[in-house]
């Protein structure tokens, strides 16, 4: 156990944090294992998804405050920056408690899967931080200024189904385990078509940031447009069976 493990399986790619010891918390180390983990992902067209998944009783406690303010070769920001425009669809699957920095890693993800025994709680106020800019703006995007004020101001601990209300997560996992769950929301999404799901996720992402680059939308819309996975899924459509696409 130690920094986090990237396994690659096929069009999956899993990143998980092995410290369960000391409730998955982030060091240097690992920030800069975890970059270096999704330039790898993002450099390998075949992988269509990318979970953060974590060892032990908690998903993370954020980054280790006895390191604050140390040298390191990449920023807690930058990492989580790197997260969110990450190439595939993200998955953070968050079994336990989510603490801290962790709760903007997991922000960071496209979707977040909990069950009833997740939980979350920002305690920058309680430990004298002021958090950076994009971690702030994640909070608000995510889940509108009054929720973000409620959970940075405060320090409230919060439980699965107000994380749920609140849209902190977006799939609580209630007749089935985490894992069968971000087992088939994987498995959903690795089923789209390449092009149109990686465009749209990237796009989506861009308005959400007030950076929409419309001029690499409507490039990415012609090349769906003449791409031959919309034929195919045309054609699967009216023949009424699952489409086979090939990311072209």
């Amino acid at each position: 156990m130690g920094t986090p493990e990237l396994k690659i399986d096929d069009h999956v790619a899993v990143i998980t944090l092995q410290r369960p010891d000391q409730a998955n918390r982030l060091g240097p180390d690992d920030l800069q294992c975890i970059h270096e983990y999704l330039q790898t992902v993002n450099n390998n067209p075949e992988i269509r998804v990318l979970r953060f998944e974590a060892t032990g009783q908690y998903f993370c406690s954020g980054f280790d405050i006895k390191k604050l303010g140390g040298d390191r070769l990449v920023d807690f920001d930058t990492v989580v920056d790197l997260v969110e425009n990450a190439r595939p669809v993200t998955i953070a699957v968050i079994h336990g408690g989510v603490y801290g920095g962790a709760t903007d890693l997991a922000l960071a993800c496209d979707f977040r899967i909990g069950d009833a025994a997740t939980n979350m709680f920002m305690p920058a106020a309680r430990l004298g931080l002021h958090y950076y800019p994009s971690g702030l703006e994640r909070y608000v995007q995510r889940m509108g200024i009054n929720t973000a004020k409620r959970l940075f101001l405060t320090a409230e601990k919060i439980e699965a189904e107000e994380m749920m209300r609140v849209g902190y997560l977006t799939h609580l996992a209630r007749t089935q385990s985490i894992k069968d769950t971000a087992r088939e929301l994987t498995d959903t999404l690795v089923s789209m078509a390449p092009l149109a799901i990686l465009g749209m996720k990237k796009h989506l992402t861009r308005i959400a940031q007030g950076k929409l680059d419309r001029a690499d939308l409507d490039h990415d819309m012609k090349t769906v447009m003449a791409s031959e996975d919309l034929q195919e899924g045309r054609k699967a459509w009216a023949e009424k069976r699952k489409p086979v696409f090939k990311g072209r």
